[in-house]
């Protein structure tokens, strides 16, 4: 059966009363040919995203309406071919009625070599297969020392998922820590831009996964300079008390946005 996100707005609820609205989808969901199988819960932002099987969005509403009658603001189906632990990592797993509470917002966060055709062209393809092949160990390796989720590679870079915003700004600096080391003693730079944003997995103006918050990042990474670390102000707000140095670079006409965009710089100099 297909697979669902739903997203609720629910400014007040307490961990106690989302729970108990749980067990009731759950004591529901067999007279409709459902199953919920877990929640993200955030008290500070109001929202809750459930994930369950079922027939069609329309029914996996059904469900929360005899239950609690507490309607979903959006229901995306999700891409059978995009596994959502890539995204959102280890599912949620409490026994029914605990109350608990687990975010679902994420850090995307995108790096991409710079130079590409040209190195192409001075290199030839096995000249900058290397550079591609010395980018991708270095950002796999990082990945998996800061609990980041490489979702796929983009020819030139990867895209990448993050429980915490702090998390994905402390792999990005290392990264590129590390992209400074390796060009100290190669004859040939390698040189990359990392945009990184925060979101949701569904919001309001969205039917995709992420969608806003992936296109953000994007375009942040597009937009950074060799060796830089262009955030959004999500970003910057989520590190705010932790040991980063932030430059605001102002306003930017960001492809595909439809207003100027600010944009962060994280700062490594020491």
């Amino acid at each position: 059966m297909p697979m669902f996100l739903d997203r609720h707005d629910t400014p007040g609820l307490s961990a106690t009363e989302l729970a108990a609205a749980h067990q009731q989808d759950l004591e529901v969901q067999e007279r409709y040919g459902v199953k919920y199988h877990t929640y993200w819960f955030d008290p500070d932002a109001g929202t809750v995203f459930c994930l369950a099987e079922g027939p069609s969005k329309e029914v996996v509403n059904q469900v929360h309406a005899e239950a609690h009658g507490a309607l979903a603001s959006v229901i995306l189906e999700l891409d059978p071919q995009m596994p959502l632990n890539m995204m959102l990592g280890s599912l949620p797993h409490h026994p029914a009625g605990t109350p608990y509470a687990a975010p679902a917002l994420r850090a995307i966060l995108f790096t991409d070599i710079r130079g590409s055709v040209a190195q192409t062209h001075a290199l030839g393809d096995e000249g900058h297969l290397q550079l591609l092949r010395d980018h991708n160990e270095i950002v796999r390796e990082h990945l998996t020392t800061h609990g980041g989720r490489e979702v796929k590679h983009t020819g030139d870079g990867i895209m990448a998922a993050f429980n915490s915003a702090v998390s994905a700004v402390a792999y990005a600096i290392a990264v590129q820590t590390q992209f400074d080391a390796r060009n100290e003693q190669a004859e040939v730079p390698l040189e990359v831009g990392i945009g990184i944003s925060a979101g949701e997995p569904v919001t309001d103006n969205s039917d995709d996964l992420f969608g806003a918050a992936v296109q953000l990042a994007a375009r942040l990474c597009a937009r950074a300079e060799p060796g830089d670390i262009c955030v959004s102000l999500a970003v910057r707000e989520l590190c705010i008390g932790k040991q980063f140095t932030f430059e605001d670079r102002g306003h930017a006409e960001l492809k595909g946005l439809p207003e100027p965009t600010p944009v962060y710089a994280v700062s490594r100099r020491a």
